[in-house]
Parts: structure tokens; C-alpha cells; sequence
């Protein structure tokens, strides 16, 4: 494996765990959020899964892959569990 391949995967990792870490996050202050405003938790969750599928793109574009695969989803799984936890 040369160089170049490995520091790919490096910053992929990275970059896909801090964003996924970003998207836990929102899931987690949607916890804090008033029951009187189910509005605004299905707005945190809603950003959250922007922000899961958006470490997926980025991890399809640092291998220069097409950011429209079949890994998208996986970046709404924090969304969908914080929606079974919050409803």
C-alpha cells in the first residue's frame, strides 16, 4: 500500500468520525429540547442527518469516489435512533 492510499484512509477516518461525532452531538442536545416543542427535536434530528450524510459524501470524495453511493444511508442512523429514543 503506498503513501498516498494510506493517508487517504487516515483523513477519511478522521474526517468521517468527527462529523458523525458532530451528528451524535446534535441527536443528544435534541434530548434537551422541551416535549411542548416536538417541532424543533424533529428540526435537530433533521440537521443531524444532514450532517451523517454529509461525513459519508466527504469520506466518498477524499477516495474520489461519487458522493451518491450506497453508504448515504448509513449516514442517517443517527438521526433514525435518536427518533426511536425521542418518540
Amino acid at each position: 500500500m503506498g503513501i498516498t492510499t494510506v493517508q487517504r484512509w487516515v483523513m477519511s477516518v478522521l474526517v468521517v468520525t468527527t462529523i458523525a461525532h458532530l451528528s451524535f452531538g446534535i441527536v443528544a442536545a435534541a434530548f434537551t429540547i422541551e416535549d411542548d416543542r416536538p417541532g424543533a427535536k424533529i428540526g435537530m434530528l433533521v440537521i443531524a442527518a444532514i450532517f451523517g450524510m454529509g461525513a459519508v459524501v466527504a469520506g466518498a470524495l477524499i477516495h474520489e469516489k461519487s458522493p451518491v453511493n450506497w453508504f448515504l444511508p448509513l449516514g442517517l442512523i443517527p438521526s433514525l435512533v435518536g427518533a426511536y429514543f425521542l418518540f
